[in-house]
């Protein structure tokens, strides 16, 4: 049964890093974007012409909240998230252990769940529409609703996997007190 979940905790890992990979390409996407953005938009008002539009702007918006969203199971993955450290580091592995599951399965999975239950009826909707951005020369807007969902469902799939190994840690009897497991370990 270990073996059985810890493949599955390994696997939920490795997709994460591959997409949080895939994110630090859309970062560069992002600033070439903002930049043309920004060049366009002086150079116009210099030159007299117009070479920016609100489907840059948006496609630039949108692309931050991939980022934003998509990233976040990543940033858990390799504990990159924000903490707030008054205690916990004081604390022993094993201590820190009980801490990452208890909140993991008292705040993190249950916020995962009610996200996923609250953004599905939208983001239906916004399909059955095909809504678009009311602003002229916008994107559409069903297709970014859609990563609410999948980042929430990533999000959750890694907080399983790093409740998963925080428990075999804490169970591992031959692993010591100094070798517990911490998040973002491999």
């Amino acid at each position: 049964m270990k073996r059985l979940c810890m493949k599955l905790a390994h696997t939920i890992d490795r997709v994460n890093h591959a997409i949080g990979r895939v994110l630090g390409w859309l970062v560069c996407a992002l600033v070439l974007i903002g930049s043309y953005n920004t060049l366009v938009r002086y150079a116009g008002r210099w030159f007299g012409w117009q070479a920016s539009s609100n489907a840059y702007l948006e496609l630039q918006w949108y692309l931050f909240s991939v980022i934003f969203l998509l990233g976040m199971a990543y940033n858990l993955r390799h504990n990159a998230h924000v903490r707030v450290d008054v205690l916990y580091g004081r604390l022993s592995p094993r201590a820190q252990n009980w801490i990452n599951i208890l909140g993991t399965l008292l705040f993190l999975i249950p916020f995962c769940w009610i996200m996923l239950t609250l953004s599905m009826k939208p983001v239906v909707n916004a399909w059955s529409i095909r809504e678009m951005s009311p602003d002229p020369g916008g994107l559409p807007r069903y297709p970014i609703k859609t990563m609410i969902p999948i980042a929430f469902a990533l999000l959750l799939a890694q907080a399983i996997s790093e409740t998963i190994k925080n428990i075999v840690a804490l169970r591992d009897r031959s692993t010591s007190d100094t070798e517990a497991y911490h998040p973002g370990d491999t």
